[in-house]
């Protein structure tokens, strides 16, 4: 009876740090990561979010990502004035940057470790989390430079089109693996925070 007493006792006290977790992502914490939580497919994003081909100038090289914080998009320059339009998620106020990098390193279903500054800011974090639907940062990653930013996938498809990350640029897991597909590790990549003139 002691043992089926405290193995009741274990069990709720499990429940009640659920629900507070729980509790806590759905009161909005910061970045918008929400372990655990598997993404609804269903979801079905606002067309201007939607991956499509449109007219893009750029002196850039076909296969160059830009990536233009402002207007929440990603564009994979094709070449003839045309390029493939991601929608994206982008850093909250103050976590926003831009600059020139490369991809360094690609990865399917990548684990999760949160940078320490990113615990220290978020302490209720895990400190790894292994790949999968449930992972924050979704079906696929590209690594840039050697920051930790990345442009990955994300769990949370209403997060398309807002600022709300510590920095990555976060695609639905489908636009993320067709983009894995077609750009290879040494890729440049350019960050802009304010549209072209």
């Amino acid at each position: 009876m002691t043992r089926l007493r405290h193995l009741v006792w274990m069990l709720i006290a499990a429940g009640t740090l659920v629900l507070s977790t729980s509790q806590g992502f759905a009161q909005g914490r910061p970045d918008a990561d929400e372990p655990g939580l598997v993404a609804d497919d269903s979801y079905e994003l606002d067309p201007e979010w939607q991956k499509q081909v449109v007219y893009y100038r750029s002196n850039e090289a076909p296969g160059t990502i830009i990536v233009a914080t402002a207007e929440r998009h990603l564009y994979l320059v094709q070449g003839n004035g045309r390029a493939l339009r991601y929608g994206i998620g982008v850093g909250r106020e103050g976590f926003q940057w831009q600059g020139l990098v490369t991809i360094t390193r690609k990865a399917e279903w990548p684990d999760w470790v949160p940078p320490p500054e990113m615990i220290a800011r978020q302490p209720y974090l895990p400190r790894f989390m292994a790949g999968g639907p449930g992972n924050p940062l979704g079906a696929r990653a590209m690594y840039l430079g050697t920051t930790v930013y990345r442009i990955h996938g994300t769990n949370r498809p209403d997060t398309i089109g807002t600022a709300v990350s510590s920095g990555c640029f976060r695609l639905v897991n489908n636009d993320v693996a067709d983009l894995y597909n077609r750009v290879p590790v040494g890729t440049k990549v350019i960050i802009r925070q304010k549209p072209e003139l």
